[in-house]
């Protein structure tokens, strides 16, 4: 089995759930962070995180819902890891459009 660590982001969040990392094929991933920036610097914006499960006729799992971020600040969106398996999806949403960005932070297991 092979690990690779990888990093992904949403530079600007709009009003929908868009998603932010999709666990490839034949592949387990092992969530450690995710984060949502405030890049509005002026506005508080609402940050929405979701966890899709594939393999549960894509139930949804809200990791923080309408949660305020600060104007210039930052929050974390995980409060422990959590598994994927191939075909979940993490996915996030802002109450402004391009007020937020998020990055997660991945371990995938091949």
């Amino acid at each position: 089995m092979a690990n690779a660590y990888k990093n992904a982001k949403s530079v600007s969040l709009t009003t929908s759930l868009a998603d932010i990392y999709t666990c490839p094929a034949t592949t387990e991933a092992i969530v450690l962070g995710i984060q949502v920036a405030n890049i509005d610097g002026t506005n508080s914006a609402d940050a929405t995180v979701a966890w899709t499960d594939a393999s549960d006729t894509d139930a949804v799992t809200y990791l923080i819902k309408s949660a305020t971020v600060a104007a210039g600040q930052a929050i974390p969106a995980l409060v422990d890891k959590i598994v994927l398996e191939a075909g979940d999806k993490i996915q996030a949403q802002a109450s402004a459009a391009g007020d937020l960005a998020c990055t997660v932070a991945v371990l995938e297991i091949t």
